[in-house]
C-alpha cells in the first residue's frame, strides 16, 4: 500500500512539472486535507490579494463533489483563473492539481478600477497591482477547456515515462545551405527595412498616429527567421517594435518614467501571449499607445525648466501642487518659473494642474466601479463640489452625466 502511495505521489509531481513547463503557469498539488503540499510557481501575490488558500479550499472542495473525469474552471473576486482537477487513487480523493493564475482579458485601465474597487484595495497598491497582473499569462477563450482536458488526461493513468528517440542523420551541406539563404539578404530588402523603421519611427516620435496606422499594417517586412514557430517569430518581432516604439517616445521628448512604465507592460504581455490573434491585436494597441503617450507627454519643444515642472506635475496629480512646491523641486525661484510656464504653454501652472486632473478624472469615470468622490481624491481635488464644478466648465457636463454618456458607448 505504502509502496503505491509513494507511486502516486511521484506520478503527482511528474504531472505537475509537465504542465508547468507546458503553460508556463504557477502548478500546486493539494492534499486530500486541501492543504498545499507541492507547488511550481513563478509568480508571487502582492500581500493585499493573498487569498489564495480560501481559493484552493474552495476549488478543492468543488472537485471532490465530482467524478474524475472533470476539471474546475474558476475565477476568483480578484479576477485570478485557475484550472484544476482531481486525482484520485480508486474511488478515493487523493488531492487536486490546480494551474494558475492566468487571466483572459487584457489587464487594462477599466479592469484594473473594478478590481481595485470591487476589493477595496488601498488606491496607493494600483502600481503594484498593475505590475502583478501585468506577469500573469493572457490567454484565449479555448485555453481553459484545452488545458483543462489535458491535464484530465494525463492525470487519469498512470505516468508514462516516454523515451526521446534522435536522429544522427543531419546532412550538413543542406544545414549550410539554410544558413546561407536566411543570412544572405539582398540590398533592396534591407534598404526598405531601414527605410520603413525610419517612417515609423518618426510617426511615433511626432504622435502621428494616422501615418503609424499605416506603417504598421506592413510590420511583416521582417523575415520568418523561426517558420516552423510563427508565435516565436512574431514575438520576435514585437520585442523589436517595442524597442522602436519606446527609443522613438524618447526622441519626441517623454519623459523615461513614462517610457519605462508602458515599454515594461508590452514587454510582458509579449512575454505571456500565446496566440497570433492575440499578438496582432496587442501590435497595434502598443504602437497607437505610444503615440497617444507622446501626444500627452511630450516636452520637447519646452525649455528645461518647463520640462521639470510639468514632468513633476503629471507623477504627482494626486498631491497638493502648488508654483512654491514645484518650484522647489527643480530649483527655481516661483516668479521666474510662473512666467516662463506661462511663455511657453500659454496658461498659468494653476491651469494646467486642473487640466491634467480633469484629463485624469476622465479615464476613471469609465470605469463604472468607482465612486465620483474616490475619483476626485485620486485626481487630487479634497473639495467633491469644485471637482464637480471644475469638471463641468471643462466638459461641459457633470461627472456623472460623463460616466454615463462614457457607459452607453
Amino acid at each position: 500500500m505504502a509502496e503505491k502511495k509513494k507511486s502516486l505521489w511521484n506520478d503527482v509531481q511528474n504531472i505537475c512539472q509537465v504542465m508547468h513547463a507546458v503553460s508556463k503557469m504557477d502548478v500546486h498539488f493539494i492534499n486530500q486535507e486541501g492543504s498545499k503540499i507541492f507547488g511550481l510557481a513563478s509568480h508571487g501575490e502582492p500581500a493585499f490579494i493573498q487569498n489564495s488558500t480560501q481559493d484552493y479550499q474552495l476549488i478543492h472542495e468543488t472537485l471532490i463533489k465530482h467524478n474524475s473525469l472533470s476539471f474546475h474552471y474558476y475565477i476568483n473576486a480578484f479576477g485570478l483563473e485557475y484550472i484544476s482537477t482531481a486525482i484520485r487513487d480508486n474511488d478515493t480523493h487523493f488531492g487536486t492539481i490546480i494551474i494558475g493564475p492566468f487571466l483572459s482579458t487584457t489587464p487594462g485601465t477599466d479592469f484594473m478600477n473594478t478590481i481595485v474597487s470591487k476589493n477595496h484595495l488601498p488606491i496607493g497598491s494600483r502600481k503594484q497591482l498593475q505590475e502583478f497582473y501585468a506577469s500573469l499569462s493572457v490567454v484565449n477563450s479555448t485555453f481553459p477547456n484545452m488545458i483543462g482536458t489535458l491535464l484530465v488526461n494525463i492525470s487519469s493513468h498512470a505516468f508514462i515515462h516516454a523515451q526521446l528517440i534522435t536522429s544522427e542523420s543531419i546532412h550538413l551541406s543542406q544545414n549550410k545551405r539554410q544558413m546561407k539563404e536566411i543570412l544572405i539578404e539582398s540590398k533592396h530588402i534591407i534598404e526598405s527595412r531601414y527605410k520603413h523603421e525610419k517612417r515609423l519611427m518618426n510617426a511615433i516620435a511626432t504622435g502621428n498616429t494616422e501615418e503609424a496606422k499605416q506603417f504598421i499594417d506592413n510590420i511583416d517586412y521582417f523575415d520568418d527567421r523561426i517558420p516552423e514557430s510563427p508565435i516565436r517569430s512574431t514575438k520576435n518581432i514585437m520585442i523589436i517594435l517595442n524597442t522602436l516604439c519606446r527609443v522613438s517616445a524618447e526622441k519626441g521628448g517623454v519623459h523615461p518614467v513614462y517610457i519605462h512604465e508602458i515599454s515594461d507592460k508590452f514587454a510582458r504581455l509579449i512575454n505571456r501571449a500565446t496566440n497570433l490573434a492575440y499578438l496582432n491585436d496587442l501590435q497595434n494597441i502598443m504602437v497607437m499607445e505610444y503615440c497617444q503617450l507622446v501626444k500627452e507627454y511630450s516636452t520637447i519643444n519646452y525649455s528645461t525648466i518647463v520640462k521639470k515642472a510639468i514632468n513633476h506635475i503629471n507623477l504627482h496629480l494626486e498631491e497638493n501642487l502648488t508654483l512654491e512646491s514645484i518650484a522647489s523641486t527643480i530649483p527655481v525661484h516661483p516668479s521666474h518659473l510662473s512666467r516662463t510656464f506661462k511663455q511657453e504653454t500659454n496658461m498659468n501652472i494653476t491651469t494646467y494642474i486642473q487640466k491634467q486632473r480633469i484629463e485624469m478624472a476622465k479615464i476613471y469615470l469609465q470605469s463604472e466601479s468607482i465612486s465620483i468622490t474616490d475619483i476626485a481624491f485620486m485626481v487630487g481635488f479634497n473639495d467633491l463640489n469644485y471637482f464637480s464644478r471644475l469638471f463641468k466648465k471643462s466638459t461641459g457636463m457633470t461627472p456623472s452625466q460623463y460616466a454615463k454618456k462614457s457607459a452607453k458607448g
